[in-house]
């Protein structure tokens, strides 16, 4: 009989014996493999983290211990230990499991771990507020998949250090993120020694390691020297990401999660990708001209920047886990004739909003933002959906926005952006599909839209890839359909004819209602002294949780049917 079935919290593993936590390994990655690749999510970092999840949880008392993971990709395995296993099935889909810890999911999520880098900064702060509480208990970050390299990480440190705490940072060093680690700090914790002055030992960290992350007797002895330690320690230990499954760990970036390998036959991947686009648009772009660069924050392959790679390998630099450098490096290259293109997941950008501001948009450098995954991105949820980048970016000086719908539109706002050159510019496209809107126009200039449908009975204004949506929606009404490629600036002409023209304005977008395209609309023709109805189409003042992002565009009105019915309330409230 099985152990894994029996476990159902941390006390039930602590009953096994300690010859017997081969078995319970060995058991909870076949569950992991099996339950990941029939039903989707984050792959080859849990097969990583199986001996140390359970060596944490043999040893430590959680969830009295505190344990926080990051990126929280690597907790499946937690979960499974942690009274969640029978519902691992649901894991990123709608009303099931989160696939990141989550506080208010479970006791034993200490903290909830969607972005990178927070372990050490939130552990040390639970820390400080248990010393001086008088609650003595471990804290204990498990920082890996590239997210020591983030500046954040190391003004943790920095602080940690000396902070004379029960903190234990446990440094899960498999080399990868997504993508393989670049930069220095990989090549120097692969020269570390056991015994040997360090950087962290120098900095006043006890430094344990490096270790074996695989050998489980061996981590369990280390954990219980760790859980008596009442000072900053740093344990090391050395993983393969994918361990346990051979396509996974000859694969690594391959198989980070298993939708980007079509584990479900059913799933089928969309003809042309806004990420493929582009991927290589950028390529011909720097084939034209060589001041052409690319900078991506560790997701080369997701943002499909490792095609500049592969063909231009000194002109596409992957900076790791560093929004915030990724930012004021490109402001450095514009500053000196580079045309940087700089590539962030929106909901990342997030986190280097200071720099744009001040690096960037102030000095107004002309940076290329190409803002990938801009508005739900489906089964990540809450804390990687893009809904805020309109609202946060609208009410910066100097930089110009863009919303393209499809492929050709992305493409064209790219060669815009090249030629502009007289500030920052910002597109914003969703992951996936990149089908053309039939009947736009792909010529860009500040505050260029395209008519796709004329009528009379009210206009409705898309931005982005809603202007497809919209237009699926509206066959057979009296409406004007236009697609919106400027946010900013939006075309003053317009807005001037349609206070002449409409009673009814409808605005679509894939981000958030407040402060977003609908509200720039809205306060445009609010200072035309518009009387007319305006209502807008957005998320609404909440988190997002996660569900496909079809899923996503149903649940709040924003698939073609329910942009077609809140089109007909407005015009015919009656019925």
């Amino acid at each position: 009989m099985g152990f894994l079935e029996h476990i159902h919290s941390p006390d039930d593993l602590k009953k096994i014996r300690p010859e017997s936590l081969p078995e319970v390994c060995a058991e909870l990655r076949a569950f992991l493999i099996n339950c990941i690749t029939q039903n989707g999510g984050h792959f080859s970092a849990n097969l990583g983290t199986v001996e140390l999840t359970v060596a944490l949880h043999y040893v430590f008392d959680t969830p009295n211990d505190q344990l926080i993971w990051d990126v929280g990709h690597q907790a499946y395995g937690h979960k499974v230990l942690t009274g969640r296993r029978s519902k691992l099935a649901s894991i990123r889909s709608k009303n099931g499991i989160s696939g990141f810890p989550k506080r208010d999911e479970s006791l034993f999520d200490a903290f909830g771990t969607g972005h990178s880098s927070t372990s050490i900064s939130a552990a040390l702060g639970m820390a400080i507020a248990d010393k001086l509480s008088g609650n003595n208990r471990a804290h204990i970050a498990v920082i890996g998949d590239g997210s020591l390299s983030a500046g954040m990480a190391w003004e943790a440190l920095n602080n940690a250090a000396q902070s004379n705490t029960r903190l234990i940072i446990v440094i899960n060093d498999n080399r990868m993120g997504i993508d393989p680690n670049t930069g220095a700090l990989g090549s120097y914790l692969d020269g570390l020694q056991s015994g040997e002055p360090n950087f962290f030992s120098q900095l006043g960290f006890e430094y344990v390691g490096p270790d074996d992350g695989h050998q489980i007797h061996h981590l369990v002895e280390q954990a219980t020297y760790l859980k008596s330690c009442l000072h900053p320690v740093i344990w090391h230990i050395r993983t393969v990401k994918g361990k346990g499954y051979a396509p996974a760990e000859a694969e690594q970036t391959k198989w980070h999660a298993v939708k980007y390998v079509k584990i479900r036959d059913e799933e089928s991947i969309p003809e042309t990708r806004f990420q493929d686009v582009f991927g290589d648009t950028l390529v011909e772009l720097a084939e034209q001209n060589t001041k052409v660069v690319g900078i991506t924050p560790a997701m080369p392959s997701g943002c499909s920047m490792n095609n500049l790679m592969q063909r231009f390998p000194d002109r596409a630099f992957d900076v790791g886990i560093a929004e915030q450098h990724a930012v004021t490096v490109a402001a450095g290259m514009a500053a000196n004739g580079l045309i940087p293109f700089c590539n962030i997941y929106s909901s990342f950008l997030q986190r280097a909003y200071d720099q744009v501001i001040h690096d960037v948009c102030l000095q107004n450098l002309p940076v290329i933002f190409c803002l990938d995954r801009a508005g739900v991105v489906g089964e990540d949820g809450a804390t990687h959906h893009g809904l805020y980048d309109l609202a946060f970016l609208r009410p910066i000086p100097n930089l110009e926005i863009l919303c393209p719908s499809g492929a050709d539109e992305l493409s064209s706002a790219m060669r815009y952006a090249v030629e502009h050159r007289q500030g920052p510019v910002a597109i914003r496209y969703p992951k996936g599909d990149a089908s053309n809107v039939k009947g736009t126009t792909s010529t860009f200039a500040p505050g260029s839209y395209s008519i796709l449908k004329e009528g009379k009975s009210a206009v409705i204004l898309a931005a982005g890839p809603m202007a497809l949506v919209a237009q699926q929606a509206l066959d057979g009404t009296d409406c004007t359909l236009i697609d919106i490629r400027f946010i900013k600036p939006l075309n003053h002409e317009l807005m001037k004819d349609i206070v002449h023209r409409y009673h009814i304005v409808i605005t679509v977008e894939d981000g958030c209602r407040d402060g977003g395209f609908g509200s720039a609309v809205l306060e445009q023709l609010s200072d035309l002294g518009y009387t007319g109805k305006v209502h807008r189409m957005g998320f609404p003042d909440e988190f997002i949780e996660h569900a496909t992002r079809e899923e996503l565009l149903t649940e709040f009105g924003l698939d073609q049917t329910g942009i077609r019915n809140a089109v007909d309330q407005l015009i015919n409230p009656s019925i």
